[in-house]
């Protein structure tokens, strides 16, 4: 099966996306300002931002103390990862 390009954009741009969201809310935990809400950055994982925020965390060392919240990003982004991996290997008798 082939993936359009259209989703690899709006993949793309979910991902930097939720990357982004998460540097701006370390940078608001800093500087002692309101946050970005939890609920809003998994909203972000959910919509394929999965790899994002992966990345995110590990670059801004951000929610890292925050198991439940990790293990829910994990869990997200290993089954994003998992569909995409089925949809650009499946056979196209799959489809």
């Amino acid at each position: 099966m082939t993936i359009q390009p259209e989703i690899w954009v709006y993949l793309v741009l979910a991902n930097v996306s939720t990357f982004a969201a998460f540097g701006y809310d370390k940078a608001r935990a800093r500087a002692g300002k309101w946050r970005v809400r939890e609920r809003d950055l998994l909203l972000l994982v959910l919509l394929g931002g999965g790899i994002g925020a992966v990345l995110g965390r590990l670059a801004f060392r951000h929610k890292t103390r925050k198991p439940g919240f990790s293990a829910t990003i994990y869990l997200i982004a290993l089954a994003e990862f998992g569909l995409f991996g089925w949809l650009v290997l499946a056979p196209a008798s799959w489809a």
